[in-house]
């Protein structure tokens, strides 16, 4: 598979999954009302899939690792396009919970193999624009998700939203079976089975936990003892399920610090959390507070659609100029920024506002964290990373609307914007961990490094990691461009 089909198909599981969540949202209530199902029912074919997946994601990745990501991808997009026909025809909420189950599987094989793809496929210091297409991508989707279920519900009834994902979930997955593999890491070490069984179990109930908050549950303590049964049993296992350098990246920060992988998920979950906790308080601020209409409320809300999609792009022009660091200062502080806008907005001209600029920094953000979560991480375990990528995107969501629920019920309904806000503006601490652009005179050093990478990798044929975190940039930053997707020679 060229790189240009691998970029296609790495955006198209990425966008099915966006549109899957999106179209589902707005066809639940009809959903409701035709299988007779209760209110907790209906909201369990949302939360048993997020389950699914969060309690899957790392170990999915270890599989494409092992087995190969374009493999374990066509496996994920296959399954999840037949039980995507299969959810259209379900004849009763109960089936409905448990196909969605199933369907939380196979979207948690196919995520991580998004990114693995990619990770194998490009070289590490061309892997901005591709992530930058992928983010944009799910932004459409994401914005075009609630009219075309809207618009499927409206006409068709709720089954057609599960039809939208089956034609190019079955194309893409048997383009990735038909094609030729990557070639994988030499090293053959076994799964580890019983850590992938615990960190399940551990994010499994984590999610479970907060998607029921405020309430108390009994997973709470069981994510909390399973946390602490993972970490002994990694740090004695003698093939971990997360190795070190995939979880907190190859080059440390110095003096002991935080290393870029881990600083970057950290800041995946919390722009993920803030995004969403505020897009929840929002709309009950918007209709509930201001007295707008549905519509009214999310017409206000395009520009935060608009402006991830054009962050995109520009986040990974940002990254070749300025480096990690420095970008992601930046996008987390017109988060901040937009999310204080938001909290003292009251005219819908400035709720507009806020939200474009919580849009920008949130796209800027995922952009330029996933590259470094993709490419720190060494090649042979790229699948953890794009499985650790895909749970910080799943548990920040929950975290950010179950934090803003609890504030919500103590009777502040622009509390959580503020806290968010604040949360936000503490990113600097975790940014300081991340790579900077390489000073102009400073000597590169990449040839050294390329000795160490695992021979016949394509992803490890130019890395140009470097002890100092020079990555970004240095004196041969002109013949690194990213912009080329196809498949030159070399590129």
């Amino acid at each position: 598979m060229n790189r240009s089909l691998t970029l296609a198909s790495s955006v198209a599981g990425a966008v099915i999954v966006a549109l899957d969540g999106t179209v589902l949202t707005v066809a639940r209530p009809a959903l409701q009302h035709d299988l007779h199902a209760s209110l907790a029912e209906a909201q369990w074919t949302g939360t048993g899939y997020l389950v699914a997946v969060a309690g899957l994601l790392v170990f999915a990745g270890r599989l494409g690792d092992r087995h190969g990501h374009r493999r374990v991808f066509a496996v994920g997009m296959l399954g999840f396009g037949a039980v995507s026909a299969a959810l259209a025809v379900a004849p009763s909420v109960g089936w409905v919970i448990g196909l969605r189950v199933v369907q939380g599987v196979f979207g948690a094989l196919l995520q991580p193999a998004t990114l693995g793809m990619l990770r194998a496929s490009f070289p590490p210091d061309r892997l901005r624009t591709p992530i930058a297409v992928r983010t944009a991508a799910i932004g459409v989707a994401a914005a075009v998700g609630p009219v075309v279920g809207g618009a499927l519900t409206t006409g068709f009834g709720w089954r057609a939203v599960f039809l939208v994902n089956v034609v190019p979930a079955l194309l893409f997955g048997a383009l990735a079976l038909a094609s030729r593999e990557e070639t994988r890491p030499s090293a053959d070490a076994p799964l580890d089975l019983p850590g992938a069984l615990l960190l399940a179990v551990t994010l499994a109930c984590l999610v479970h936990t907060l998607v029921t908050l405020p309430g108390v549950t009994w997973s709470a303590p069981v994510a909390l003892l399973a946390a602490v049964a993972f970490v002994r049993h990694e740090r004695s296992a003698p093939a971990p399920l997360l190795p070190p350098a995939a979880a907190l990246g190859r080059a440390g920060a110095g003096d002991g610090g935080p290393r870029p992988v881990g600083a970057a998920l950290a800041l995946l979950v919390l722009a993920s959390a803030a995004l969403n906790g505020a897009v929840f308080a929002c709309v009950y601020l918007l209709q509930d507070g201001l007295g707008l209409t549905p519509l009214h409320s999310a017409l206000l809300s395009l520009p935060l659609a608009v402006a991830l999609v054009a962050a995109a792009p520009a986040a990974a022009v940002l990254l070749r100029r300025a480096g990690a660091r420095a970008t992601l200062t930046g996008a987390t502080a017109v988060l901040a920024a937009g999310l204080v806008v938001l909290a003292a907005a009251s005219a819908p001209a400035v709720f507009c506002a806020g939200f474009a600029l919580v849009g920008a920094g949130f796209g800027a953000t995922m952009v330029a964290a996933t590259h470094v979560v993709v490419k720190e991480a060494p090649a042979e375990s790229a699948g953890v990373a794009g499985g650790l990528q895909q749970t910080a995107m799943n548990v920040g969501p929950a975290l950010g609307v179950a934090a803003a629920t609890v504030l919500m019920d103590l009777g502040a309904p622009r509390s959580p914007l503020w806290a968010l806000a604040c949360a936000a503006a503490a990113a600097p601490a975790l940014c300081g961990a991340l790579p900077a652009r390489a000073r102009p005179g400073a000597t590169a050093r990449p040839a050294a490094r390329s000795a160490d990478c695992p021979a016949g990798h394509p992803a490890e044929g130019s890395d140009a990691t470097h002890s100092d975190h020079g990555a970004q940039g240095g004196p041969h930053a002109r013949s690194l461009r990213d912009d080329e997707v196809g498949g030159r020679p070399g590129g």
